[in-house]
């Protein structure tokens, strides 16, 4: 199945299956299923608006007719984060209203939709753009991770962004390994570790 899987522009159509592997993989790769009461809260932060509001940057594997994998990216984070407040928040922000946080994860996420992180302009001012990836456990470690991230900096070069970020967790150094062979180097490190790449 692997063998078989291309690399394409992720659709509307696609929303469903960002959800469901922004869920899948949002402890640091593994299932997150038991730390939210929502499915769809990690999807609302770090997968679907990016497809909804910088279409032209987002991608997804797809092995089958079905996405098992996205990299999604905003070419300019301050005027992404500028659309999310009045374009993404207001409508996330009413269907979790009721939302009664119960898991571990819950009250962070809702803390995100409610009150939106704002990253360091300096850190901004180098590398403008930043990108989230995700596979489903079956396509991890198999070469798709480093091919969809090359499919995103060609995109990123092709606008003429001139750097782009990602945080990651200080304790995934197998994360850390494989950003550092694409050529990503740590530039920050306030609570999570930030990498960033010149292109």
């Amino acid at each position: 199945m692997a063998d078989t899987a291309v690399i394409r522009p992720a659709t509307e159509a696609d929303r469903p299956a960002l959800f469901e592997i922004c869920l899948r993989t949002a402890d640091n790769g593994s299932d997150a299923g038991h730390l939210y009461s929502e499915p769809h809260l990690p999807g609302f932060i770090w997968a679907v608006p990016y497809q909804a509001l910088a279409p032209d940057f987002a991608f997804v594997l797809d092995a089958g007719s079905r996405a098992v994998g996205y990299v999604v990216a905003a070419p300019d984070t301050t005027a992404f984060a500028d659309r999310l407040d009045s374009e993404w928040w207001p409508q996330v922000r009413l269907e979790v209203a009721d939302l009664t946080p119960s898991k571990a994860s819950d009250e962070r996420a809702l803390s995100l939709i409610r009150r939106p992180e704002r990253k360091d302009p300096a850190m901004i001012a180098d590398y403008p753009a930043h990108l989230h990836i995700n596979l489903l456990p079956p396509f991890q470690s198999s070469g798709w991770g480093r091919r969809l991230v090359e499919t995103e900096l060609a995109a990123l070069r092709a606008k003429g962004v001139p750097g782009l970020h990602l945080g990651v967790s200080a304790g995934n150094a197998k994360v850390i390994g494989f950003y550092e062979k694409l050529g990503f180097r740590e530039i920050a490190r306030p609570a999570s570790i930030y990498m960033g790449m010149r292109l």
